[in-house]
């Protein structure tokens, strides 16, 4: 029999279980034990399905109360000295979410750590913190428990680890030079010795086989870390238990060598982004080792190909024969938890998608397809049907859209002017004063408006009860930062549900979900847009919103937008044509959104395009292209403004010092990034580069329910103000207040707009001076 297995399953829950328990638990209406009565049920429930669809080693370990990697630093003991752990004690769960969010319902608060986005993901983990003084141990047993639960419920457990080098490389220190750092391989000197400790202890529960996870053996590795690999893993493979090294996102490359130079018994591979790196590792796997094929695609949510991936397959069944495992290309953490749960898509649609359970389901007829196609000739057939049916749906392809595509060299990406004197122009019409303040867009998305949007589906409110209702909210938000002196104003975004959901909702080409949701980091939960055809613009989406605001004050509002590149890679996309391709149709629209909205008198428009880095290739091979296509794209979406009309864009929880060329040349007038978290460290390539326009560095972090106060904003302007120009400079927070309560927002835009009042005050006029 062919072993299935998986290497991750969604945490969250098919309604969002997870997410509505943790919330509870932090407001203070769940109990400990009842939050870790639910972990307990998602964790069986989902053990239950994969082993129901035929998957015969469970991962465990997958499951986590914030994130994976947080999970792991809270086992190794990796725990700041601000949190005040007790190095003798274990890690609870409240120091946990102490470092994830800032605030638990016991401990004192404090800053929380560092997040950022998972290699080209939207999920986000939050990042190790390394010195080197750090000593590791064992320091929960967690891990163990789910083991030990799973083993109770009659499983075969496959514990689901981060590897050594991995986690490493993931950590920051003020000591450390950035990812590639060799200095930090000086700590594996005591960080190996637990990961013995940890297999050892899992052996003894009668563990067989531990999954650990090196992705970054997808990535360009310096020599040193290359090199490391062999000596770590010598030691490892001293432990009583089988080890499968697992990388996806990409294909191993100028690592394949130190990959199966290893000593572990089996290897994965993700064969959905890089099935080329096949043959090459067929070749060379040693006689003994098992070769786990990623063949179904863990990262979208389209049915599988069976006869492609039979084919691509077929060489290594005839080589290895049970020496071939199927599983996923990684974690199906990406995708939503089950198309059964969707009831309003249109048949034809749904017969596309396939989700984690249907997932399951695809591996198990690949595994019969490859054993006994004869058993299966039904079930192979009617997939293959649904692919061609989708191949030749007249819903894909818009023939207005097509044209536009074919005259798309001749549309003009270049602003009027520069940007030396596009601000002076923007200066004379908006006459801000220095350090404006600004908010990146969304207010507080309170329970009163959820309901407005739940009631309007239902049908038990009308179009115009909505409407009026939205405007009193969007007037609420107009005069608290009239009232308390911000300077570019935002409309709050109550009619929002997403920053991209919203869009695709309004554009041609997108269809949605009711639960297909994914999780984002913590608690954060999104639905992503499926984009299954040509996209286009019916008609306006935001203008009269944004009319309405503007109409409501003498300041200026800002027109918000996503930007094409964020919608992409925050939807799922179409796979049957290039993703440039795609990003070009959202731009185009995304142009007669922007000019109607200077049209309409917004003089302020902001192009949100957060997951710019989160897009860029893994391998830097492969960086150009990608980055000329999405400027490109950027720059299609805005270049037809007139010289007095000010682009914003926003971009978050990403490293921008290699990509710092590119962000300046997407040349919009101000970027607001996020630099609270990372103590104003994200600002150096601002700094080493030279930006040359507008920068807003985020002064404090929305994701945790701390309020900033007035001294600690200013000291993080002070620092950036002591290395960029003062004149250049906005002040702002690191994200939207969506997520907030409006308890924890006004306190802190108060103590905002005093931190820029205090740095008025300080810098002198001809400083500042625009």
């Amino acid at each position: 029999m062919t072993t299935l297995h998986t290497l991750g399953f969604p945490r969250i829950g098919a309604h969002r279980e997870l997410k509505l328990a943790q919330e509870a638990y932090w407001a203070g209406t769940l109990q400990r034990s009842e939050l870790e009565h639910v972990g307990r049920e998602l964790r069986a429930r989902h053990w239950a399905a994969q082993a129901d669809a035929g998957i015969t080693l469970l991962p465990v370990g997958d499951f986590a109360w914030y994130d994976q990697i947080l999970e792991w630093s809270c086992l190794l003991g990796a725990v700041p000295p601000r949190f005040d752990q007790d190095h003798t004690a274990p890690v609870d769960i409240d120091t946990l979410f102490r470092m994830a969010r800032g605030r638990a319902p016991s401990g004192k608060p404090a800053a929380a750590c560092e997040m950022t986005k998972w290699f080209d993901t939207n999920y986000h983990y939050i990042v190790p913190e390394l010195h080197p003084a750090q000593d590791y141990r064992i320091a929960s047993e967690s891990l163990f428990q789910q083991v030990a639960e799973a083993q109770a419920l009659g499983h075969a457990a496959k514990p689901v680890i981060p590897g050594p080098l991995t986690w490493l490389w993931l950590g920051k220190g003020d000591a450390y030079d950035g990812p590639g750092d060799a200095t930090k391989l000086a700590l594996l000197e005591r960080l190996v010795p637990v990961y013995r400790q940890v297999l050892a202890r899992l052996a003894e529960q009668g563990v067989q086989w531990v999954q650990i996870d090196e992705p970054i053996l997808v990535l360009d590795l310096p020599d040193a870390w290359q090199r490391t690999f062999l000596r770590v893993y010598d030691q490892l493979a001293a432990s009583p238990v089988k080890l499968l090294l697992a990388t996806y996102f990409g294909g191993l490359g100028d690592n394949l060598f130190t990959a199966l130079e290893l000593p572990v018994t089996g290897l994965h591979l993700d064969l959905h982004r890089a099935p080329e790196q096949l043959p090459a590792v067929l070749a060379r796997l040693k006689p003994e080792q098992v070769l786990s094929a990623g063949v179904i695609d863990g990262r979208n949510i389209w049915r599988t190909d069976l006869d492609q991936a039979e084919a691509l397959l077929a060489q290594a069944q005839a080589q290895l024969g049970t020496r071939l495992w199927l599983a996923p290309s990684c974690s199906l953490l990406h995708v939503p938890v089950d198309l059964a749960q969707e009831h309003g898509l249109d048949n034809e649609l749904k017969s596309w998608l396939s989700f984690a359970h249907q997932k399951l389901g695809e591996l198990r007829l690949l595994s019969q397809a490859l054993r006994e196609p004869e058993a299966v000739v039904s079930e192979l057939a009617a997939q293959r049907a649904v692919i061609a049916a989708r191949t030749a749906s007249t819903r894909i392809h818009n023939p207005a859209v097509q044209a536009q595509m074919a005259a798309l060299a001749a549309v003009s990406r270049a602003r009027q002017a520069p940007f030396a004197e596009r601000i002076r122009a923007q200066q004379a019409a908006l006459q801000l004063p220095a350090f404006p303040t600004t908010t990146i867009g969304s207010f507080p998305q309170t329970r009163g408006i959820r309901g407005l949007r739940r009631d309007l589906k239902r049908g038990s409110i009308t179009q115009a009860e909505y409407d009026a209702a939205i405007r009193a909210e969007i007037e609420q938000c107009i005069r608290y930062q009239e009232e308390i002196g911000i300077d570019v104003l935002v409309h709050g975004e109550a009619e929002r549900n997403d920053m991209v959901e919203y869009f695709g909702e309004l554009l041609e080409g997108f269809a949605f979900t009711a639960n297909g949701w994914v999780q984002s980091y913590g608690s954060r939960c999104v639905k992503p847009p499926i984009i299954f055809g040509d996209v286009s613009r019916p008609e306006p989406m935001t203008v009269a919103w944004s009319a309405y605001a503007q109409s409501l004050t003498d300041k200026p509002v800002k027109g918000m937008l996503t930007g094409p590149v964020t919608i992409l890679q925050w939807s799922f996309v179409r796979d049957d044509q290039p993703r440039q391709r795609t990003c070009e149709q959202l731009a185009l629209a995304l142009r007669q959104e922007v000019l109607d909205l200077e049209n309409a008198g917004i003089q302020v428009i902001q192009i949100d395009e957060p997951a710019l880095r989160e897009g860029l290739p893994l391998r830097r091979v492969d960086w150009p292209a990608y980055l000329d296509w999405a400027v490109d794209c950027f720059r299609l979406s805005t270049g037809a403004v007139k010289n007095t009309t000010q682009t914003h864009t926003h971009m978050c929880y990403a490293e921008f010092n290699d990509i710092i060329e590119a962000i300046a040349s997407m040349d919009a007038d101000v970027i607001t990034i996020e630099t609270s978290r990372s103590n104003m460290e994200l600002l150096r390539a601002f700094e080493d580069f030279h930006y040359p326009n507008d920068l807003g560095p985020g002064v404090y972090d929305i994701h945790s329910p701390n309020i900033p106060d007035v001294a600690w904003m200013v000291t993080l302007m002070e620092k950036a103000a002591a290395n960029l120009p003062p004149q250049r400079l906005w002040v702002n927070p690191d994200c939207g207040l969506k997520t907030r309560g409006w308890e924890e927002t006004r306190p802190a835009l108060e103590n905002m707009v005093q931190a820029a009042q205090q740095l008025r005050q300080r810098y002198s006029k001809d400083a500042v001076h625009k």
